[in-house]
Parts: structure tokens; sequence; C-alpha cells
């Protein structure tokens, strides 16, 4: 499942830097073992913060729950120039005018990978939330879902009919360096051979939906969408999509980079204890 992680936030980056068009022994366990989608969520949240390059604000939401308020408050982040206590007066106190956005002042949205953990039954998906399963991989923003079953961990990119199309990412291929010219051989970039497919109702329950909004328009874009093709079809929700912080929840702050020397391997086996069940999911029942 780590390596399904891995591919979800390389489609990030890709679609980051170079556009759809462009497609081509932390944790406390060991080597081989079962990691859930929901972990591997976490470590992606984790080791995002060490990437300044790349600048990428990872969401993983809580309890089924989407939150807007608290995704706009992690991605509009201030400049270098900007005065960080300023600039969330602006954005929270109401300081800009009806039709004036943060960037026209000193904020830029961080381009925003969301990932939605979710258990869609209890020992095997619920036949109520394929159709909106199926759904999520139409949005323009998707990146797939990571998923599989234990033991067996594969990335899916989409659906044809009642199958769902996959990659896995445990087929290795041979190392690629560029040739003295700058080329790159590319042959074992990409599939040999047709990719794999697995019936909808065979997926083990707990999956995690990936999305990417380069803009906070695409964001925008992907609420509506949500709520258009999800909710109002659905009697029984995937998930939840809400506008306000719930007033139950702890405060939220925006994830910082801790002040320490490290690849990151360190914080990540801070969180052993808090994830070691990949269970801790609100169960949905009919």
């Amino acid at each position: 499942m780590l390596r399904c992680g891995q591919m979800m936030l390389a489609q990030a980056l890709i679609c980051r830097h170079l556009g759809r068009a462009q497609m081509g022994v932390g944790e406390g366990k060991s080597i081989g073992e079962w990691f859930g989608p929901n972990t591997v969520a976490q470590v992606l949240k984790k080791l995002a913060l060490f990437d300044e390059w790349n600048s990428l604000a990872v969401y993983v939401s809580m309890d089924n729950t989407v939150v807007i308020e608290d995704i706009k408050k992690m991605c509009w982040s201030p400049s270098q120039n900007c005065s960080g206590a300023h600039c969330s007066s602006l954005l929270h106190k109401g300081g800009l005018g009806r039709n004036q956005s943060p960037a026209e002042f000193c904020c830029s949205w961080k381009p925003l990978l969301l990932i939605v953990p979710l258990r869609l039954g209890i020992n095997h998906i619920n036949p109520v939330y394929v159709d909106a399963f199926k759904e999520c991989f139409k949005m323009p923003q998707s990146l797939g879902a990571l998923g599989g079953k234990p033991n067996n961990a594969y990335y899916f990119i989409g659906f044809l009919g009642d199958e769902l199309i996959y990659l896995d990412p445990h087929t290795t291929q041979l190392f690629v360096d560029s040739e003295g010219n700058g080329v790159v051989d590319d042959h074992s970039f990409h599939c040999q051979q047709a990719p794999h497919r697995m019936k909808i109702l065979n997926l083990d329950p707990s999956v995690a939906l990936g999305f990417f909004c380069k803009e906070e328009k695409d964001f925008d874009n992907w609420c509506s969408l949500v709520q258009k093709e999800i909710h109002k079809q659905q009697s029984l929700r995937m998930f939840e999509l809400v506008q306000k912080h719930p007033p139950h929840w702890p405060p939220f702050v925006p994830p910082t980079k801790p002040e320490v020397t490290t690849t990151g391997a360190e914080l990540i086996e801070s969180m052993d204890k808090l994830f070691e069940l990949e269970e801790e999911f609100e169960i949905l029942s009919v």
C-alpha cells in the first residue's frame, strides 16, 4: 500500500508541474507488512511537510467529513513578503472586498492533495455506494483511489462498467538513466499490457479517494460536483462536505514543518500508536 500511496502522490506532482496532458520504516511496521489506505494517507500528509519545492498542501479528511473552511485556511498561505497576521486578518475577518480575492494581495494558493479515507462497508462494499464511488473517477480533479485487499494493494485509476481498472505498483521495472544527450528511454514507463481489472464488489471496503486541486477554482468546482453528482443523488452519503469547522472538533491548525533535522522518518514513527488500527472509521450502515 505504501507503493500505491507513492503512485497517488506522484500523480499529484505530475499534475502540479506537468499538467494532466503529460501523464505517461516508518509507522512501526516491518517491510512487506500491510499498510491500510488511511495509514498511508497520514504518512503522505506528514512527509509532504518536508517537501518545500512542491509546496503541496495535503489534507486528509477525518470522520468521513471534508471541511471547506479548514482546507481554504490551509491552502491560502502568506508569501515571504507578507505579514502572516495581516493576511490571516484579511481572510478570516472579511477584510477583502466582494470582488477581491486574496491572490490580489500577498497570498498564494498552495496546490491541494485531498485524500478522503473511507470505510464503505463492514466486510464487503455496500452496493449502495457503488454509483457514487464511480462518480468520483469522473471528476477532473480525481487522482484515483487506494485500496485492494489485505496483502494486495492496488492503485485504482478508473472503471469500466462494474469493474475497476487498476495498476499494481509491485510490478518492477529496470532502472532507467538519462543518456549522454539528455534523452531518456521511457519504454518501461508505460504499461506493457492492458491494465488489470477487478469487480467493484470484490474490493475491500477500506479505501482512500484522492483529488488534486491546483488552484482554488479547481477546489470550488470539486465541491460543486460533490454536491451535484454525489450528495443529491445519494440517500446514504459516502462522505460529508461541510462549510464550517464542526464546533465539537478540536481547533484546526494547519500543519507546519517541525523544526528538526530529519528526513521525516522520525516524525512518522511517532504515529505508530495513533494509527495502529486501520478500522478507525465510523461504520456506515443502511
